[in-house]
């Protein structure tokens, strides 16, 4: 299939599609006599695989790690596992950061009067020393 096909059976955009093949994440696709990038179905089910890792958050890195895995028959099921803990712990960190930073921002917010005046404590807090 054409790179509009593959792109459409796997959900990510030909463009994506180009840059994957730009970076290495997925191999050259082969060409026709015209030129034109040709698909199978093992490279529209790794687009499907790198798409829901995508979806997942996981970054570049960590979906080609996760493909040498996947394309590995000996692989550990372990291996797999902690890398997935290891994002795990990470997202966790970021979901008490994101949430310490929104409880000083609604702190803020509750301080602040909302009215005509010009003085604001959220203003204050910022350009504070």
């Amino acid at each position: 299939m054409h790179i509009g096909e593959a792109a459409q059976a796997s959900g990510v955009s030909a463009k994506m599609i180009r840059y994957y093949e730009n970076i290495a994440l997925i191999s050259p696709a082969g060409r026709s006599d015209a030129g034109y990038r040709q698909y199978g179905r093992k490279d529209v089910q790794t687009l499907r695989f790198i798409k829901r890792s995508r979806d997942l958050g996981f970054s570049i890195e960590r979906i080609r790690t996760l493909l040498a895995l996947w394309d590995d028959p000996t692989r550990k099921s372990a291996d797999v596992k902690k890398l997935a803990r290891q994002y795990i712990n990470e997202l966790d960190h970021d979901i008490q950061k994101l949430a310490s930073i929104r409880d000083q921002l609604q702190h803020l917010a509750a301080c602040c009067q909302g009215n005509q005046r010009p003085d604001c404590p959220i203003l204050e807090e910022l350009a504070a020393e």
